[in-house]
């Protein structure tokens, strides 16, 4: 079987695609930034191009063949996001790439159609039109939100993901692990770091620089606690207001012995959600989130010797899919193709 990743960004979901045995020949990505670490880490080729832009004729052909055909793509979440809905981004023109993402699966019609995205998205009217669009096309569709940790990722992460085959029934195998995986499994092990240290071993294992009084933060704050647990002259003014008084997470640490809350693409930034490191005074690391991410610790991000900046790996890291997420929709993928085609995957152990 082959495979195309649009929307492939630094390669998180071909790389859990690949691990299953699902050949992906190119990832599709708007972002240069994203070309290194998709070619860098992975088998298929990196093709820089706006996904609205992009024809059916010229995906079929990366496909070629007589080879099972699957489409994968995780269209920009943000415009779905609860968050982003208050500030109206609805009207940003990635609200339209779900629409061009049927539009190409229209074009190429493959064997095999796989999405990932925030839960939220089954709200809009957008999705519900892709849907359709995929049932009036022949797909059998399944569809439902899956909480990442029950599938190895040391992280709570609840993500919808859509599956669609013109063969037959198709579904998500049952979660993976009953006991979640734990912030002290993913990255207890790396080399302790002082905020603003960089692992010289490492570039991508940096802690983001702490002011005088986020220090002071940080080293009176429990695992697992709020900001409630500081003196009063720590506590933020926006804490105190009828909205702040909610966040108890921001400014917080995470516990070795439980999964990480959800990485975004602020995670290495202290103040924007629950990630102190669990002992360390200061916020996790770029590695540590992408660990978090179920990242190989391999994984490079940012070609040798060139400047590693905080906002671009963030950037790449917290759009991914979980890796290990990703594996889990290789392997319905593979299953159900070998089932209703008598195809192969070569998954590694």
């Amino acid at each position: 079987m082959k495979c195309v990743d649009v929307f492939c960004g630094a390669g998180a979901l071909t790389r859990g695609l690949e691990e299953e045995g699902v050949e992906v020949v190119a990832g599709i990505d708007f972002d240069p930034v994203c070309r290194y670490p998709y070619e860098a880490n992975n088998d298929g080729r990196f093709v820089l191009a706006d996904v609205s832009r992009l024809s059916g004729d010229a995906v079929a052909n990366m496909l070629g063949g007589d080879e099972p055909k699957v489409l994968a793509g995780c269209p920009p979440c943000q415009p779905f996001s609860t968050y982003s809905q208050r500030y109206e981004v609805r009207k940003m023109r990635e609200y339209g790439l779900l629409s061009e993402f049927a539009r190409i699966v229209g074009e190429v019609r493959p064997d095999v159609v796989a999405m990932e995205n925030v839960p939220s998205i089954t709200r809009h009217e957008v999705f519900e039109e892709f849907v359709e669009a995929l049932e009036g096309w022949g797909y059998h569709v399944w569809y439902g939100v899956v909480d990442a940790s029950k599938y190895g990722t040391p992280q709570r992460r609840r993500r919808l993901v859509l599956l669609a085959s013109i063969h037959g029934p198709i579904e998500l195998i049952p979660p993976t692990h009953e006991t979640p995986r734990t912030v002290r499994e993913a990255i207890g092990d790396l080399p302790p770091l002082a905020a603003g240290e960089a692992d010289p071993d490492d570039p991508l294992h940096v802690a983001a620089s702490l002011s005088p009084k986020n220090l002071a933060r940080i080293r009176a704050s429990l695992p697992g606690g709020t900001w409630r647990d500081w003196p009063g002259e720590l506590v933020a003014a926006c804490h105190t207001n009828g909205t702040g008084r909610s966040y108890g997470a921001v400014y917080g640490r995470m516990e070795w012995d439980a999964p990480a809350p959800t990485i975004t693409t602020q995670a290495y930034n202290y103040g924007s959600g629950r990630f102190g490191h669990p002992e360390q005074d200061r916020a996790i690391s770029l590695r540590e989130a992408a660990l978090l991410q179920g990242f190989p610790r391999d994984y490079s991000f940012v070609p040798p010797g060139e400047k590693v900046t905080f906002k671009n790996v963030g950037r790449l890291v917290g759009n991914a899919v979980p890796v290990d997420l990703a594996r889990a929709i290789g392997r319905s993928i593979v299953a159900h193709l070998e089932a209703v085609l008598g195809v192969r995957g070569g998954a590694a152990t």
